[in-house]
């Protein structure tokens, strides 16, 4: 006795019904000339209609004659009026900002065309579907709208090569695979035959990511998505959790240390690593705090990466640099004080103050100087600054954490800015940002301590 087979469950009550309305070479008109109505023109020509354009008072029931849709913005009752005359000759009609006229909406777009993607909120809470829209924007590579070009092209060709239906279903699932593993690159016809055999692809790639200072909302759209399409990320110590939960949730995490002055996997070791994964066919992130190619041995990695024969490519940024001047809310460069910024590391590979520094340029009185991770080696830079010129009272400002919630900062004249550190969190990443920029934040920091001191006298 045969099993009964059970019915799918009905699908869940739908607000409204979704449909994607082929309009290329067909008539679109469009009444009223205000701005929603000049919005929806726009979208309906990039979707290929042919529009006819009235005023609002121009309009008549001639005009509907073999149009595909219709779309007004108007006054009550001539809303109404338009309305009517649509549906009598059996035209769709939109009026703009009236669902209780219309027969349709237009959604919130993501635009990877052909990959379209429509938000709704049946009208209730645009501004929801805007906020949707905007999460599915950090996360959909723009190279998808190549991988779903390039299929429409295929579609024909594997009808022909591969005439069991199994065979091209198996087919286009790697080719999904394939086009979010690297979804930039532009598929060509050794993809093509080499997801018809079911060829594996061997090689994987590699990406530098830049994870910013620290705060998980300065990530870049495409270090998001890089996370997102990641099976394996190496990341540095100072890689915060709450940008670790971006990526996608099957993505292996390895820590490769890299902490100021602590203990941190041997570079050799990462170069090593993130080639043989690549190698074993792994889409891998290298995830490193700030920007890879400030301070971050980008070189290394790619020069690594390239020897191999790995593809391996760099997703920017925000520098420490950057995270922290915005935090204290200060400008790098001032055309009155500081025409040049310069980036200096705290340490070299030995952990000491490097032995090539251009003091002179340190002295220099209109260039803003960010070092980085200068904890153990402050007071000995400080010294030869000033002694190679630097003026002893010029401001300096020290930030802990930039950019988190455990931020801390202090400012001071860059002759005592090492002695105002003890209070910073131990292993707290440290920036300094050295130059006349800071000004306001000494005298603020002067008229502070006057002030305390008066109180205790």
């Amino acid at each position: 006795m045969s099993t009964p087979v059970s019915a799918p469950p009905p699908i869940a009550a739908l607000a409204t019904l979704p449909l994607f309305l082929k309009l290329k070479g067909r008539k679109a008109l469009v009444v009223g000339g205000s701005a929603g109505a000049s919005w929806k023109a726009e979208l309906l020509r990039a979707a290929g209609g042919n529009l006819v354009e009235r005023g609002g008072d121009e309009w008549t029931s001639a005009d509907f004659a073999g149009a595909a849709i219709a779309v007004a913005d108007l006054p009550e009752a001539e809303a109404r009026r338009f309305a009517a005359a649509s549906r009598q000759a059996g035209v769709p009609v939109g009026i703009v900002d009236r669902d209780d006229l219309s027969d349709f909406q237009f959604g919130t777009i993501i635009n990877r065309s052909p990959v379209v993607i429509s938000v709704s909120t049946d009208g209730t809470a645009p501004v929801l579907g805007q906020s949707i829209r905007a999460k599915i924007e950090s996360v959909l590579p723009r190279g998808l709208s190549r991988w779903a070009a390039t299929a429409k092209g295929w579609r024909a060709r594997l009808k022909t090569d591969a005439r069991d239906f199994e065979r091209r279903r198996a087919f286009w699932r790697r080719f999904a695979d394939a086009a979010w593993a690297d979804p930039e690159r532009e598929p060509n016809d050794h993809d093509y035959v080499a997801l018809l055999q079911g060829v594996p692809q061997k090689v994987g790639s590699v990406t530098l990511v830049g994870a910013g200072p620290g705060d998980p909302e300065l990530l870049t759209l495409k270090a998001v998505r890089a996370l997102q399409r990641a099976t394996v990320i190496l990341y540095d110590q100072l890689v915060g959790p709450e940008i670790l939960e971006l990526a996608r949730r099957e993505a292996k995490r390895l820590p490769v240390g890299k902490s100021g002055h602590g203990p941190s996997t041997r570079q050799s070791e990462i170069n090593r690593r993130i080639v043989e994964l690549a190698l074993a066919g792994e889409t891998v992130v290298r995830l490193k705090g700030g920007d890879p190619s400030i301070f971050g041995r980008a070189t290394e990695e790619l020069v690594a990466c390239q020897a191999a024969g790995v593809p391996v490519a760099i997703v920017p940024g925000v520098t420490a640099a950057q995270g922290a001047a915005a935090s204290l809310g200060l400008s790098l460069t001032e055309r009155d004080h500081a025409r040049r910024v310069q980036y200096l590391t705290g340490h070299g590979s030995d952990g000491k103050l490097p032995t090539d520094i251009d003091w002179r340029s340190v002295a220099d009185a209109e260039t803003t100087t960010v070092l980085y991770m200068p904890r153990k080696t402050l007071a000995e830079f400080v010294t030869r600054a000033i002694a190679a010129g630097l003026n002893p009272s010029t401001p300096a400002v020290a930030i802990a954490s930039a950019t988190l919630p455990g931020e801390a900062s202090t400012a001071t004249r860059v002759s005592d800015i090492h002695r105002t550190m003890a209070d910073f969190p131990p292993g707290a990443p440290v920036t300094v940002i050295i130059g006349w920029v800071a000004r306001h934040h000494l005298r603020a920091s002067l008229a502070t301590a006057s002030q305390q001191e008066g109180l205790a006298s």
